[in-house]
């Protein structure tokens, strides 16, 4: 075989085994339990451009825990770990339903002059 001949055919070889070995390296991740729906986002808390507070849910069943994480561009700190909570009673109230309340508590104390 021409030496041009076999570099050509090397080449292809290593252009064909980049998508297989993409394709490896994602199907072994998600076997090694990284892809496996284990760890979920719960909320997220921007302090400034760079800097947030995430809370995230880690385990299944009776090994579930929140993790309350400081993130920045160069580190990820647990600032606290806690049991789960309900959803809905942790979120903070919508703007609208804090503008409601506020404007009922204002009606109230105006009628009551």
């Amino acid at each position: 075989m021409t030496p041009p001949l076999s570099s050509l055919l090397w080449f292809l070889v290593v252009i064909a085994a980049i998508p297989a070995l993409l394709w490896l390296v994602k199907r072994s991740q998600r076997g090694a339990g990284l892809g496996n729906g284990i760890t979920r986002s719960v909320s997220v808390l921007p302090l400034s451009a760079s800097q947030r507070i995430v809370t995230v849910e880690v385990g299944r069943g009776e090994q579930r825990c929140w993790l309350v994480l400081g993130v920045t561009p160069n580190q990820i700190s647990t600032l606290y770990t806690m049991l789960p909570q309900d959803e809905a009673a942790s979120a903070p109230p919508s703007p609208n339903t804090a503008f409601a309340q506020l404007l009922t508590r204002l009606r109230g104390d105006g009628h009551a002059s």
